[in-house]
């Protein structure tokens, strides 16, 4: 049957390009440009352009991203900040930590994105803003939420950890609304060595607001008049992305190839595929399917020696951290259900072919119970 298909392998990339990486993180050691500094400003600089947006400024993760995105553009305590509840905890922190309420709603039932009916639904007097999330990849229908935000007159954020590269109408994310949020870590298409984030945006006052705060909010002269934070990037990361932003379209086309074959030849009427609109180039963080026996569906991957992973078990409204706000089983759905049977299948450039059909073989043969 052969060796166990990972589920992701972060060390064929290391591998492929070594010598890349410790000549860039060589040249930082010799400037001794640690923090911030000149490979951070040229990271910005190469981002800004690749995502089409005049300022990039880097931070030390996505979840602070979101943060910083969140009080530069005056979200306070007593907001209310509108959220997919299927996404990944962190979309939620950053309302939270800035003292607003999260409020979440459900998912289109086939693209398993933020639904624009829902948001619609769900604004109040407090609302002050959306945070649309392009969630495994796929851009979230913009046009739609956007006429949903200015009909409100609301904010509109892109949390954009999964999607460096993806493009909606032939646009790249993260230059489309307010502020994009992007995450860097390890395993994102776009992965550091460690944590880091940025927030990209065509509004220079929100990039200055971020650049002071991430640095502890210290004027020229070196007075604080608020409250700041130690959110830098430092300049190993920034060197590694560099390097690795150099290769991310290549990597990213490898992913889409990946991402054809298990969408033309996984044929298994049991399992389900997320729908991929026209006018939206999915990256595919995530090949994410649904089947309705999860766990059967999980034992059969790994009698076939085929990892997998889930990507997310719990809807945010239902996460205990979030119980008083007064969420149930049964409020949102479509999210629930995702939840409930989706599954990770290996997604990453690295994978051999021969592993991609071993997967494919895998979903194929299952049947809906446990089987060798």
């Amino acid at each position: 049957m052969g060796n166990f298909v990972e589920y992701i392998d972060l060390k064929r990339d290391y591998i492929t390009r070594r010598d890349e990486y410790l000549d860039a993180i060589d040249l930082v050691c010799q400037k001794a440009q640690y923090v911030d500094g000149e490979f951070v400003r040229q990271f910005e600089s190469e981002f800004a352009a690749y995502c089409g947006v005049p300022f990039v400024s880097c931070v030390n993760s996505g979840t602070n991203a979101i943060l910083l995105s969140m009080l530069a553009t005056g979200i306070q305590s007593g907001d209310e900040v509108i959220i997919p509840a299927n996404t990944f905890v962190a979309t939620a922190w950053g309302p939270v930590y800035a003292g607003a309420k999260p409020v979440f709603v459900d998912c289109n039932p086939e693209t398993w994105q933020i639904d624009p009916a829902s948001i619609e639904k769900a604004v109040t007097p407090r609302t002050r803003a959306v945070i649309g999330v392009h969630l495994y990849g796929l851009p979230f229908d913009i046009d739609a939420v956007r006429a949903v935000t200015q009909r409100y007159g609301l904010l509109l954020i892109e949390d954009c950890a999964q999607a460096h590269g993806a493009t909606y109408k032939g646009r790249p994310v993260g230059g489309l609304c307010d502020a994009g949020c992007f995450s860097f870590y390890p395993t994102k298409n776009l992965g550091a060595f460690g944590e880091a984030g940025c927030v990209a945006t065509a509004d220079s006052a929100v990039a200055q607001k971020i650049d002071s705060l991430k640095n502890h909010a210290a004027d020229i002269g070196g007075d604080h008049s608020e409250i700041g934070f130690n959110m830098r990037m430092d300049g190993i990361q920034a060197a590694v992305l560099s390097v690795r932003l150099k290769n991310l379209d290549a990597l990213n086309t490898r992913r889409r190839a990946i991402a054809q074959r298990y969408s033309e030849e996984i044929v298994n009427p049991l399992i389900q595929k997320q729908s991929v609109p026209e006018q939206k180039r999915h990256v595919y963080h995530l090949y994410v399917v649904t089947v309705d026996d999860r766990d059967a569906f999980m034992r059969h991957l790994a009698a076939k020696k085929v990892g997998c992973a889930i990507h997310y078990s719990i809807p945010c409204h239902l996460q205990k951290v979030f119980s008083h706000l007064g969420y149930k089983p049964g409020d949102l759905p479509n999210a629930e259900y995702v939840s409930g049977h989706c599954v990770s299948l290996p997604m990453y450039p690295e994978l051999f072919d021969g592993e991609i059909d071993r997967v494919i073989e895998a979903c194929n043969s299952y049947q809906g119970g446990y089987r060798l």
